[in-house]
């Protein structure tokens, strides 16, 4: 079993945790709608990617309330 042989301080524990910390988000504008949107991912709002429609919004299917 690993035991430590000399208390480790506050400092170089905290030290060797400072690359640690997270980074923020670096959001792009969607080109279709401007809304803000993570790179390289579909746009949850309007859901085109790369000026392309890859997801049908819910607002634009027309159901039928019978038919389901």
């Amino acid at each position: 079993m690993a035991v430590q042989q000399n208390k480790v301080s506050k400092s170089r524990r905290n030290n060797r945790r400072a690359h640690d910390a997270l980074s923020g988000a670096n959001p792009n504008e969607c080109p279709n709608c401007g809304e803000l949107k993570r790179p390289h991912h579909v746009c949850s709002a309007c859901g085109h990617y790369a000026d392309r429609e890859i997801v049908a919004m819910a607002d634009d299917i027309d159901l039928d309330e019978d038919a389901a």
